[in-house]
């Protein structure tokens, strides 16, 4: 049986569950707004500490990656994603998930083919973006 891509794209869209996306977009601005409350307090901390608001911040980034590997390893920020969807993606902890989770699923195939070389299958472009994007504006920058 053939069909052509208009019929076959309506057949999907009767079939496909709609998404409650009202609910998706609170969901998203709690949880990520959660973490980033969380982010505060820590940074609060540090600075209650003693740090100055430049070492605090830097304190604060080490730890949200730290907390955030420790709740991907326990599987408890997968857990998190499936509620707060895009909200556990965009902060810092997002990333750290992301460079952490690959490494986790392949570790079985061996430390360095399987959890050092996946690892930064989804990161290492955001990465090399970044770190690219940053040496040209330094030199547009130097240059002007």
């Amino acid at each position: 049986m053939e069909i052509s891509k208009a019929e076959y794209q309506r057949f999907v869209q009767d079939r496909a569950k709609k998404s409650p996306l009202v609910k998706d977009c609170a969901m998203a601005f709690g949880i990520g707004g959660v973490i980033c409350v969380i982010g505060q307090l820590i940074m609060d901390g540090f600075t209650a500490l003693g740090l100055d608001k430049v070492d605090a911040g830097t304190a604060t980034s080490v730890s949200l990656v730290l907390l955030s590997a420790l709740l991907t390893g326990l599987n408890l920020y997968n857990k998190l994603g499936r509620y707060g969807g895009a909200g556990t993606l965009v902060p810092i902890t997002g990333f750290a998930n992301a460079v952490v989770s690959p490494a986790i699923d392949f570790k079985s195939e061996g430390f360095v083919t399987g959890m050092a070389a996946k690892m930064f299958t989804v990161a290492g472009p955001v990465i090399v973006f970044g770190v690219t994007a940053s040496v040209i504006y330094g030199v547009v920058l130097m240059l002007f």
